[in-house]
């Protein structure tokens, strides 16, 4: 009973990682930092699997965990620290920097939530009721936190546009 439950935690992960991952390095803005917050939604959903049996959407349920890790990682102070191993570059006027490039980085200035339901809404595409129901908020949060959201979003990007600035 134990290695098939085993078995099909592996095989669920195994199909899943990709998504989960994508997931978090959109949320957290780092691939690194990301792989951290699916490995302890993974260990968690370890020892949560034989209940999750009867769980009636399963991505729905690992979705929901991934987000709330992130969040509670977010809340940390240590979260807020960023290691590099070279010395941040001055922004230059001149050739155009990649859009993606831009986005993410203003996306990485948000608050937590904000970035969260900007995420699930157009980036994994999920409809508001879905994104309420991930985060466990009211619909109504949803789509202030996404007027919100874009709002500060868009205030970013015009200041980032003006002065040149890619971070």
């Amino acid at each position: 009973m134990r290695e098939d439950l085993e078995r099909e935690y592996v095989e669920y992960l195994r199909t899943r990682m990709p998504q989960l991952r994508r997931l978090a390095a959109l949320l957290t803005g780092d691939f690194h930092r990301g792989d951290d917050i699916v490995q302890s939604t993974a260990a968690d959903l370890y020892t949560r699997w034989k209940h999750v049996g009867g769980v009636e959407h399963v991505d729905a349920y690992v979705r929901k965990m991934l987000l709330r890790t992130f969040l509670r990682e977010e809340r940390k102070p240590w979260s807020r620290v960023r290691l590099t191993d070279t010395l941040p570059e001055r922004p230059v006027s001149g050739p155009a920097v990649d859009e993606a490039v831009v986005v993410r980085a203003a996306l990485r200035k948000l608050p937590a939530r904000q970035r969260a339901v900007l995420v699930l809404r157009f980036l994994c595409d999920l409809p508001v009721a879905e994104v309420a129901a991930t985060l466990g908020i009211a619909e109504g949060t949803v789509k202030s936190q996404t007027s919100d959201g874009l709002a500060t979003l868009r205030r970013h990007l015009s200041a980032d546009v003006s002065t040149g600035s890619t971070t």
